[in-house]
């Protein structure tokens, strides 16, 4: 029996050329758009990246699908993806720095859309991530794509068992350059879209600006301060600052200066010299174990503490409560919460979770 595949087509050229690859490996493939309350228009002819989601998408994704002869639906997920918007509020209003990607990823497009493949009768949910899935001693796996420039798979450390097995990735052993060549031999709409690398909610504005937007008065000024204590100053809100930070301190030094601590319950930014950003310990909470079911003893592993950072070696102790200490081999710079540590053996995701206040 022929089987079933509901696309999440963004309307950008990634999804869909995987559109065109499960079609031509024989799935029955049906086309679908998240409408999530953003209705910006096409953005200005000169910027280089673009947001995804907005109407012009919407359009595209459409185009696309006609031009495959696929089947395409629209469905409104605004009030879920609200509740998204009100986590990376919430996040930086509590001093962490957010990564909302990952959250959209677990609970939409392996959320809401697993949901409404079920109502499809559909077996998997596709997207264009650049990243691999495998069995290993009856485990799913998630592994990196073969593109490292373009690898996704620190977005999906959150998708557990029984969304890995529904899930299909078509490009995780393509390049980006290999998807841009298919999509202007196939002549898709998409074929020459720039990359979505904004966050796809925060348009026309800073997310500082989102947040006091939304937020309003819940949102207070505070100190800023030196690593010593001494008081260097006020700040707007510690929504402003993330972990790492150099710009927009409001306060001129004689050496750079960054944020390297944010203290939501005392509303204080600490600010000092580069090498106060360096560490080697942090714990990680809401671990994801993906390779493995959970963690019996220390591990040796790399982890990823951002999306662009690179693969660091370090050993990754079991604590109580879905959380662990990850102790790097040579301290790391702006090792932030709120982010993921994503930890890796080679290109296989062992598991993941959220790096935690020290």
């Amino acid at each position: 029996m022929t089987k079933r595949v509901i696309v999440a087509m963004s309307g950008g050229v990634d999804s869909s050329v995987a559109a065109h690859f499960l079609i031509e490996q024989g799935y029955d493939v049906i086309g679908l758009f998240m409408r999530l309350g953003n209705t910006t228009d096409a953005p200005a002819p000169d910027r280089k990246t673009a947001t995804c989601c907005s109407a012009e998408d919407a359009r595209d994704a459409r185009n696309v699908a006609s031009s495959l002869g696929i089947p395409f639906y629209a469905l409104n997920f605004e009030d879920e993806f609200n509740r998204i918007i009100e986590y990376f509020c919430d996040e930086y209003l509590k001093g962490r720095t957010p990564n909302p990607c990952i959250i959209c990823n677990q609970e939409l497009k392996f959320g809401k859309l697993l949901k409404f493949a079920d109502y499809l009768d559909a077996d998997f949910v596709a997207t264009g991530h650049f990243a691999r899935i495998d069995r290993l001693n009856d485990r799913y796996v998630l592994k990196k794509g073969i593109d490292a420039n373009k690898d996704q798979s620190y977005v999906l450390f959150s998708l557990d068992q029984q969304q890995l097995s529904r899930a299909l990735f078509p490009l995780g052993n393509m390049t980006k350059a290999e998807v841009r060549k298919k999509a202007s031999g196939l002549n898709l709409k998409t074929k020459d879209k720039p990359e979505s690398q904004e966050i796809c909610f925060v348009t026309g504005k800073s997310y500082s600006d989102l947040i006091t937007e939304r937020v309003g008065s819940g949102i207070g000024a505070g100190l800023l301060k030196d690593t010593n204590g001494n008081t260097l100053g006020t700040h707007d809100g510690i929504h402003n600052f993330t972990v790492g930070q150099r710009k927009g301190l409001g306060i001129a030094f004689g050496e750079p200066r960054y944020v390297v601590d944010i203290d939501p319950a005392q509303n204080t930014v600490t600010v000092g010299i580069a090498d106060k950003l360096l560490r080697d310990t942090f714990t990680v909470g809401n671990v994801n174990w993906i390779a493995i079911e959970r963690l019996e003893k220390e591990l040796n592993s790399s982890v990823k503490i951002r999306y662009k950072g690179d693969d660091t070696p370090a050993v990754i102790y079991p604590l109580e409560d879905d959380r662990v200490r990850v102790e790097f081999k040579e301290p790391q710079r702006a090792i932030t919460p709120g982010q993921a540590a994503v930890f890796y053996d080679g290109d296989t995701v062992v598991g993941g979770g959220w790096i935690e206040r020290s």
